[in-house]
């Protein structure tokens, strides 16, 4: 797949994501605004009388000039229109997925504002989440740093997440792409995190379960992680979405991967074995100690 030169991870520092207090809202449910068949508002009057529609500046894979194909609706935003090319609607659908990640993420940390936490936080070593150049042993390459949008979307404060920091990539590897969102910072237990971040990615009307999560220990041992497949609608699009996620009492990792070749791939028929070995992999060349 080719990268196209215009932002498509989704953000493209649209407004409307600034740090809220509790689960953000993203506009009529499903995250996009009201359209308007076409993609043109309504001829009316003006100055000189009724005016003919026309075309207007040169459009983007969503119709709109200089828009990033995953916007939320913020403020100020012209509503998007769906793309008429495949390649946008892909892009369109890929930048969809770094949303529903980064909204568990957002979930995660808001969840149970005010209840008490578990304590976690405080104890064992400290570690950061970092971005680099590739994964999984340079299978995956890196496309777009999500981290700045992602860290103004996510709360740094919460009932069980402290000090929060993120740090985030849209990774390609041929056909297959893979977004990887990490948080850092206090977590006072690592199993709420997972739990929410999974249910918060499913918030949204457009996304359900289609293979229900439960943990898997990498082929070469070490801490497990929880994974699943969710199926999501986009754009009449039937996308086939695996996850992994881990937690720790300093990180949490949120890896989704999608496939351009198979967008409606089987759920059933995906390795999800196979993919939490990678996301270990992946851990591994992510996460750093601090200092």
């Amino acid at each position: 797949m080719s990268t196209p030169q215009q932002p498509h991870n989704g953000f493209g520092g649209a407004p409307g994501y600034g740090a809220p207090s509790g689960p953000p809202q993203f506009g009529r449910p499903g995250g996009y605004p009201q359209q308007v068949p076409g993609g043109q508002l309504p001829p009316g009057p003006g100055p000189y009388g009724p005016q003919a529609p026309h075309p207007g500046p040169p459009q983007g894979p969503y119709g709109a000039p200089q828009q990033a194909p995953f916007g939320f609706g913020g403020p100020g935003m012209p509503p998007p229109v769906p793309p008429k090319g495949n390649a946008g609607k892909v892009w369109g659908i890929i930048g969809s997925i770094v949303g529903i990640v980064v909204i568990g993420s957002v979930i995660s940390t808001v969840a149970f504002r005010g209840a008490g936490g578990a304590g976690g936080g405080s104890t064992g070593p400290k570690y950061k989440i970092t971005v680099p150049q590739t994964l999984a042993g340079g299978e995956y390459k890196l496309d777009k740093d999500i981290t700045q949008q992602a860290d103004d979307a996510v709360p740094h404060d919460g009932a069980n997440e402290h000090g929060i920091k993120t740090a985030g990539g849209q990774y390609t590897s041929g056909t297959k792409s893979l977004v990887m969102l990490g948080l850092y910072g206090a977590i006072d237990d690592p199993s709420q995190t997972v739990d929410h971040a999974i249910h918060g990615m499913t918030s949204d009307g457009k996304t359900e379960v289609a293979v229900a999560e439960k943990k898997f220990t990498p082929s070469g041992g070490g801490d497990p992680l929880t994974c699943g497949v969710d199926v999501r609608q986009e754009m009449g699009q039937k996308v086939t979405l695996a996850f992994c996620i881990w937690a720790d009492s300093s990180t949490s990792g949120n890896v989704a991967q999608t496939d351009a070749a198979d967008l409606a791939k089987d759920p059933q028929s995906v390795d999800l074995q196979a993919f939490a070995d990678t996301t270990d992999k992946i851990r591994g060349e992510v996460k750093k100690p601090l200092g």
